[in-house]
């Protein structure tokens, strides 16, 4: 995308925002919303635009885990590494997709077909390991199911179906009503 073109669409999603400090996250999520990333471009014209120094701005940016200062891929599977998920096995699910894919965590494939990236969790415990492409939430993953989602993916050039929705299991917990030897509930 040209650097023209590039500031043209910054300045448009700059229309909907005043020039206001408080304004600063917005405008970064619009932008990278719009583009998929924050260009050098975006934080000199949000400077300009705001009267805060690009510094600031880029210390703002960097400061989120959300902002992303590269371009990623049409598809971007979000690995789970969270306790529950490292138990049951996602860094070997990470493992077979760096494989599969050909890009480490952080790296996008030469064709910006994908990224590949880890967070610390995704709340989804339960279906522990998990996994995000393109924001549906794969969970009881394998390392076949996450290679067959990959090549899917691959062949087809666009999502495959979301996994089907599973009724949750039900947890009975065996509580007594009052806890021995306090005087919890009584006056």
């Amino acid at each position: 995308m040209s650097a023209s073109k590039t500031t043209a669409i910054i300045d448009k999603l700059l229309c909907d925002f005043s020039p206001e400090r408080s304004n600063i996250i917005p405008i970064l999520q619009a932008v990278q919303g719009r583009m998929g990333y924050l260009p050098r471009e975006a934080i000199e014209r949000i400077s300009d635009y705001t009267k805060i120094p690009e510094a600031e701005i880029l210390g703002v940016a960097s400061f989120y885990a959300q902002f992303r200062f590269k371009p990623v891929g049409k598809h971007i599977f979000t690995v789970c590494r969270g306790t529950a998920c490292h138990v049951r096995g996602s860094a070997r699910i990470l493992r077979e997709l760096e494989k599969e894919i050909g890009v480490k965590s952080g790296e996008t494939t030469d064709d910006m077909l994908f990224s590949l990236e880890t967070v610390a969790c995704l709340g989804s415990c339960a279906l522990a390991p998990v996994m995000v492409i393109d924001k549906t939430v794969y969970g009881s993953l394998t390392t076949t199911k996450a290679k067959a989602l990959a090549n899917s993916f691959r062949k087809k050039g666009k999502k495959p179906k979301p996994p089907q929705k599973t009724k949750p299991k039900k947890i009975i917990l065996n509580l007594p009503g009052r806890v021995r030897g306090t005087d919890y509930g009584t006056d």
